[in-house]
C-alpha cells in the first residue's frame, strides 16, 4: 500500500483531470442535442482527441485504487468516442478495456498479461471486491459486451454477464427452460447508480437498452437464417419493442416481414413491410420486399405500383433525414453487421427496378409498357449500367443478351417487327465470335461428388461449355424472333431463312450432340426448344408458300425432337391434309385427341420454366386452325364412315 500511495499524483492533478472531464463531458451533452449533423461529427472527433489525451496522461502513471474510479470512467468516455466516431460496424478487440483491467490489477498488486480477455474479466471481477471500482467496472463491461456482440461473439457475451450478475448477487436465480439466456441475463442485471462527481457521456442504462435491443436483433437475424422462424419471429419482435433509432426499428420489422414472408404469412409479411415504411419511409428495402410478396401473391397491379415507387424514390436519391432524437455513440447500427441483414436490407441499382418492372409487365400481356420500360432499360446499358451493377446472385437482372431477347419479345408482340429485328441483330452480332465451329455435349456434364485432383479443371471446361451453349443458344433465339417478324410482315421467304440459319443447318454444322436423358443441361433443353419452334416457324412459312412436302419433313422432324408436342403434331395433320393424304391426316388427328387431354395435361406442368424471351415464339407457334381442321376432319370421318384403327 506504501508503494501505492507513493504513485498518487499530486491533489491539485487529479482536480484538474476531473475539472477536465466535466467540462469535456459538458460540452459533448451541448453537442449531442443538436442531432447528429456535421457540427455533431465534428465534436466527436475532438472528443474522442480530448479524452484521449487526457486518458494517456493518466495511465503515464503507475496505476493507484484512489485515482482508478475517474481513470476507468475517463477510459469509458474516451472508448465511447472511439466507437461513435468509427460511424461503422465496430470491429476488432476492445484493447483499451484490456489494459484498462490489467491497471486495476497492477493497482491491487496482481497481474494477468497472459490472460485471455474472459479470463482477465474473470479475475477481475472475482478478486477486486473495492467498492469504488464496481461501477467503473460494469461499465467497462457494458462497453466490452456490446464489442462482443458486434463480433456475434454471443457466448463471451452470456458469459460476462454471468460474471456481472454473480459479483453483485451471487444467488441469483438462473433463467426457466425455454427462456433466452442472454436477453435474461441481460434484463436481469443490475446497472450500479450512477453518480454525479463522474460524468459520463452516455449512461449505462441507456447502454444496456441498445445491448437489449441489439441482443435480440442478432440472434432473430441468426435463427432466420438458421430456419428457425417462430423463434426469429419472436426475437425480432423482442426487438421492435426495444431501444433503437426510427432507422433500426424500420429494419427490424423488414426483417420481420421477411421472416412472415418465408412462414408462408404473406399477408402478415405485408402488415410489418407497411410498417417499416410508416417508420421509415426511405427504408426501401421495405418497398422492394413488399413487391416480392405482391408477386408472391399474384396481385399485379399492387406488385407494379410498388416497383414504380421504387424506381422513383431510387431515381431522387433522397439525402438521408436527421434524427430528431438524441445523439448516441453507441447505436443498434453499429453492433448489428451481418451478412444476412446486409442481404435482406441490400438495395436494388435503380436498373434493375427498371428491369423488373419491363419484365412483369411483359408476363402479365401488358405489351406497351414492357417496350417502354424495356427501351428505357436498354438505354441506360449505354450509359455504362454494366460497370454499376455486379451482375451476380443478388441481383435481379439476367444475362445481358436474355434481356435483348426479351426486349425483341416486346417489340414483337407490339407489332414493332423491324425494331425486334434490330434489337435481335445486336444479339446476333456479339455472340457470333464466341461460339466454337465444334462443340460437343455430352450425355452427362454433372461434376463428380467426389472431387478428384482434377475437378476443379472438370468444372472449368464445364463451366466453359455452359457459357458456350449459351451463346449458341442466345444467337439461335436471335434468329428464332427475326424469322417470326418477317414472317409477321410477310415476308415469307426472307422468314425462311432466318428460320433456317443458326438454329437449324449451322447448328448441326457445329457438331452439337444434344442428349435426351434426365441429365440435360437447362441451356441445352433451351436449345432444343428453339430448334422446335424453329422448325414449327419454317414449316409454317413453307405451308403458306404451299411447298407442302417440306413443310412436313419439319413438322416430323420437330416430333423427333419433342414427341407429342401439340404445335407439331397439329400442324404435322394440317400438312398432311394438305397433301391430300386425308386418311393418314385423320388417323394422325384421332390420335392426337386422344393424347392431348391426358399425357400432354400432365406433362405440361413438368420440367423446368423455359427463358422469358422464349414466351412470344411459343405463343406465335401455337397453330391457330384447330376448330377449323378438327370440323373437316369429323366431316371427312363422317362421310366416308371410315374408322380409324387403334
Amino acid at each position: 500500500m506504501k508503494r501505492l500511495r507513493g504513485a498518487l499524483p499530486e491533489p491539485g492533478c487529479l482536480q484538474a483531470w476531473a475539472a477536465e472531464t466535466q467540462a469535456l463531458a459538458g460540452r459533448w451533452q451541448a453537442a449531442r442535442c443538436s442531432g447528429p449533423g456535421r457540427a455533431a461529427a465534428r465534436e466527436v472527433r475532438q472528443q474522442q482527441d480530448g479524452f484521449g489525451e487526457l486518458l494517456l496522461r493518466m495511465q503515464g502513471l503507475p496505476a493507484a485504487l484512489p485515482t482508478l474510479p475517474l481513470e476507468l470512467t475517463v477510459l469509458y468516455n474516451s472508448l465511447l468516442f472511439t466507437m461513435g466516431a468509427a460511424d461503422s460496424a465496430i470491429k476488432g478487440e476492445a484493447e483499451g478495456i484490456r489494459h484498462g483491467l490489467l491497471r486495476v490489477l497492477e493497482a491491487c498488486g496482481a497481474c494477468g498479461q497472459d490472460l485471455s480477455t474472459e479470463e482477465l474479466w474473470q479475475k477481475v471481477l472475482q478478486e477486486v471486491t473495492a467498492e469504488e471500482l464496481q461501477a467503473p467496472l460494469h461499465r467497462l463491461g457494458a462497453l466490452q459486451a456490446a464489442w462482443w456482440l458486434a463480433a456475434s461473439r454471443l457466448g463471451s457475451t452470456a458469459g460476462l454477464l454471468r460474471l456481472l450478475s454473480s459479483a453483485e448477487d451471487p444467488g441469483r436465480a438462473h433463467c426457466s427452460e425455454g427462456e433466452n439466456e442472454l436477453l435474461y441475463l441481460l434484463k436481469a442485471w443490475q446497472v450500479p447508480a450512477e453518480g454525479t462527481s463522474l460524468p459520463l457521456v452516455q449512461s449505462t442504462q441507456d447502454l444496456k437498452a441498445i445491448l437489449c435491443t441489439t441482443a435480440a436483433f442478432l440472434q432473430g437475424l441468426q435463427e432466420l437464417e438458421a430456419g428457425n422462424f417462430p423463434t426469429a419471429l419472436s426475437l425480432l419482435q423482442e426487438a421492435a419493442g426495444g431501444f433503437c433509432s426510427k432507422r433500426v426499428l424500420a429494419q427490424i420489422y423488414t426483417c420481420l416481414g421477411c421472416c412472415a414472408q418465408r412462414m408462408g404469412k404473406p399477408q402478415t409479411a405485408l402488415q410489418h413491410l407497411k410498417r417499416a415504411l410508416q417508420v421509415d419511409f426511405q427504408c426501401l428495402p421495405a418497398l422492394s420486399h413488399a413487391a416480392a410478396v405482391y408477386h408472391e401473391l399474384g396481385e399485379t397491379e399492387a406488385e407494379l405500383q410498388a416497383l414504380a415507387l421504387l424506381y422513383e424514390a431510387l431515381e431522387k436519391k433522397h439525402p438521408a433525414a436527421a434524427s430528431s432524437s438524441p445523439y448516441f455513440l453507441i447505436r443498434t447500427e453499429l453492433l448489428v453487421h451481418t451478412p444476412i441483414l446486409a442481404s435482406l436490407l441490400r438495395h436494388r441499382h435503380p436498373s434493375e427496378v427498371k428491369y423488373l418492372l419491363a419484365q412483369r409487365c411483359l408476363q402479365d400481356g401488358r405489351v406497351a409498357e414492357a417496350v417502354e420500360h424495356y427501351l428505357d432499360f436498354l438505354a441506360l446499358l449505354q450509359e455504362g449500367l454494366q460497370e454499376q451493377v455486379p451482375l451476380d446472385g443478388g441481383s435481379a437482372l439476367p444475362r445481358i443478351p436474355e434481356v435483348f431477347l426479351e426486349a425483341a419479345s416486346a417489340l414483337e408482340q407490339a407489332g414493332r417487327h423491324q425494331d425486334a429485328i434490330t434489337v435481335c441483330e445486336e444479339v446476333i452480332s456479339r455472340t457470333t465470335d464466341l461460339i466454337p465451329r465444334m462443340l460437343r455435349v455430352e450425355e452427362r456434364l454433372e461434376q463428380p461428388e467426389c472431387p478428384s485432383p482434377g475437378a476443379e479443371v472438370a468444372g472449368g471446361l464445364l463451366s466453359q461449355k455452359k457459357e458456350r451453349l449459351c451463346c449458341l443458344a442466345w444467337r439461335a433465339a436471335g434468329y428464332l424472333h427475326q424469322g417470326w417478324a418477317w414472317a409477321r410482315l410477310g415476308e415469307s421467304k426472307e422468314a425462311v431463312t432466318q428460320f433456317s440459319r443458326e438454329c437449324l443447318e449451322d447448328a448441326v454444322s457445329r457438331s452439337v450432340c444434344l442428349s435426351m436423358s434426365e441429365s440435360l443441361l437447362p441451356e441445352v433443353e433451351v436449345l432444343q426448344k428453339i430448334r422446335l419452334l424453329s422448325l414449327i416457324g419454317r414449316g409454317a412459312q413453307f405451308l403458306e408458300l404451299g411447298r407442302h412436302k417440306e413443310a412436313l419433313l419439319d413438322f416430323q422432324h420437330g416430333l423427333q425432337i419433342s414427341p407429342g408436342d401439340p404445335a407439331a403434331a397439329s400442324y404435322l395433320v394440317q400438312a398432311l391434309w394438305k397433301l391430300n393424304r386425308k386418311q393418314e391426316a385423320a388417323a394422325r388427328w384421332q390420335k392426337f385427341s386422344r393424347s392431348c387431354a391426358g399425357e400432354d395435361g400432365q406433362q405440361e406442368g413438368q420440367g423446368r420454366p423455359f427463358p422469358l424471351y422464349l414466351a412470344s415464339s411459343l405463343k406465335q407457334a401455337t397453330f391457330p386452325h384447330s376448330e377449323s381442321l378438327a370440323r373437316s376432319i369429323q366431316d371427312y370421318l363422317r362421310n366416308t364412315n371410315w374408322e380409324p384403327s387403334s
